[in-house]
């Protein structure tokens, strides 16, 4: 893709540039509980549900890991306790960054403004923003917008609030179901994919690709882009 510069470079924060151990957290509450092929089986149920949760009306992301908790117990045929959804919970706001994020947003930083829209509550998301180790030029979440990505909702309120257009920005995720297909699908030409392994290539969606954040001022026009080897 041709490269662009924007004027400002939009993120989904948790898993692309928070380190969101959501996989981690179950495995550590259920640890004695599950045999590994069953915690195998809850970790899949658990990234499942939590989407599932929230597509319909907003509710508090405590609702949103409670439920999707619940669920995979059903499915795998465990008791539930409240307690272990909340201990679950109560890890989000320690997580830091993924270790190439920091110094690749400063970069990116000096130039160009940074926005995070994120699928977060207010009292949880500055926690993390703190740790990332770059300025950030603004905030949004899903509590402030009254809706979860991948709903457009978000999308649309973060374009209001800037002042600008699809076709001002770069979008940058490492998922292409709560993040990039929404993009697409609103006419943000400009998207960045950050490579994190949690989903496989979908070049429909027409995006530049990035192993991580290191990677990202070549994709916005900051720094020659590498030839490939």
């Amino acid at each position: 893709m041709t490269q662009f510069r924007p004027k400002y470079v939009t993120f989904d924060c948790y898993g692309t540039l928070t380190n969101f151990d959501m996989a981690g957290a179950a495995r550590r509450v259920y640890a004695e509980r599950l045999s590994p092929e069953a915690m195998a089986s809850f970790v899949e149920a658990f990234r499942g549900y939590r989407l599932d949760e929230v597509l319909g009306p907003w509710k508090p992301f405590l609702e949103v890991v409670h439920n999707s908790v619940e669920r995979s117990c059903k499915r795998i045929g465990i008791p539930f306790k409240p307690e272990d959804a909340q201990r679950i919970y109560d890890e989000v706001p320690t997580w830091g960054p993924h270790p190439d994020v920091p110094a690749g947003l400063s970069r990116v930083a000096k130039e160009i403004p940074l926005v995070i829209l994120s699928n977060s509550m207010n009292s949880l998301i500055m926690s993390n923003v703190e740790k990332l180790g770059a300025p950030i030029h603004m905030v949004i979440t899903a509590e402030e917008v009254g809706a979860y990505k991948p709903l457009m909702k978000g999308f649309e309120y973060m374009l209001d609030k800037l002042g600008c257009g699809p076709e001002d920005i770069t979008h940058v995720s490492s998922s292409f179901r709560y993040d990039l297909m929404t993009a697409y699908d609103l006419g943000i030409k400009s998207k960045v994919w950050v490579n994190r392994g949690h989903e496989p290539a979908n070049p429909y969606y027409e995006y530049t690709e990035i192993k991580d954040i290191g990677g990202l001022a070549a994709a916005v026009g900051l720094e020659p882009a590498l030839k490939p080897a």
